[in-house]
């Protein structure tokens, strides 16, 4: 006999130790109506809120990530909540719309990979993640000769044939070495600018006590007047904020030819994986992870926070920004 269907599902944010958490009752969350929970498994403790099945079961979970408006409230509504629990107690932010049947399953998922958390747990104890994207421009140096149009090497209407034929072909050749030229200088200009992005990495490395490279955002993120070359989540002990700021200072006077961001402390999503969510609903875990927080980070919703990296539609990777 087929078991009923459960009227509520328990969705997970994040996992952390414990500790004073009573303030997150006071959060909405995902807007159910349910309160933000604790859910202790032995050294473990999720935080949690029971959603109804109706709205979040594999279909209905799949058609609400599918609407770009649903995705980006649910992707802000999850990392507020990551965003809350990291401010009271290290945690390990779990992926959007990771889903289990009931509180049993979620206290044996986290038995079951009880040493990853716990080791996660502790790498990123007093740490935070930042963000730094470094942008090359697009646009030619305002000293480049436009190529402009190409010339009509067609005699018009009552033009002479013979005489004007080379001066035609003359043109033509210029203006193919002007394009050749100008695409010369284009690629010139991007390989500086992954020899600075290369330096800007090195440097904050050297700050950091872990890093991430993320995949760079495309036009439709970035737009047309810049290509992005760096897109990397740095772990940084808390204490080292102001080295950081400094020395993307110093890069900054350095590097004329990019645009570095920072972006931070974010709660640290990039660094925090567990091994968690298989999506197996057979087992009690639901994880439609289809926006991951690398993808969610095209538009770090990383490894992608919620901010100009964080909502593409669909790494929440957030907690602040920084210019």
């Amino acid at each position: 006999m087929t078991p009923p269907e459960p009227a509520a599902l328990v969705y997970v944010f994040a996992v952390c130790r414990g500790g004073d958490l009573t303030a997150l009752a006071e959060l909405p969350g995902l807007g159910t109506g349910a309160p933000v929970r604790t859910l202790a498994a032995g050294p473990l403790t999720a935080v949690v809120q029971d959603v109804p099945a109706a709205g979040f079961g594999e279909e209905a979970l799949r058609q609400r990530l599918s609407d770009r408006d649903e995705l980006e409230r649910c992707a802000r509504a999850h990392h507020a909540v990551i965003t809350a629990v990291s401010a009271l107690v290290p945690a390990v932010p779990l992926p959007l719309a990771t889903l289990y049947l009931d509180d049993g399953r979620v206290r044996e998922a986290l038995g079951e990979r009880r040493t990853s958390f716990l080791t996660a747990l502790d790498r990123i104890a007093g740490r935070a993640e930042w963000g730094v994207k470094v942008y090359a421009p697009t646009g030619a140096p305002p000293s480049a000769p436009d190529a402009g149009p190409a010339p009509d090497a067609t005699p018009g209407p009552g033009a002479a044939p013979g005489p004007s034929r080379p001066a035609a072909t003359g043109s033509g050749r210029a203006y193919l070495d002007r394009v050749r030229t100008r695409q010369r200088d284009r690629e010139q200009r991007h390989t500086l600018a992954l020899r600075a992005a290369e330096r800007v990495d090195t440097v904050v490395r050297g700050l950091a006590v872990a890093a991430r490279r993320l995949r760079p955002h495309g036009v439709e993120v970035t737009g047309k007047h810049r290509t992005h070359v760096l897109n990397a989540a740095y772990l940084l002990d808390l204490g080292r904020e102001r080295e950081l700021r400094a020395a993307l200072a110093s890069l900054r006077r350095d590097e004329t030819d990019v645009q570095i961001e920072l972006s931070g402390p974010w709660a640290p999503y990039s660094f925090a994986d567990a091994g968690i969510a298989d999506g197996r609903i057979a087992e009690g875990g639901i994880n439609e992870r289809g926006p991951n927080e690398e993808e969610i980070d095209e538009g770090r919703i990383s490894g992608e926070r919620v901010d100009e990296r964080r909502i593409d539609g669909a790494q929440v990777n957030g907690g602040g920004t920084s210019p």
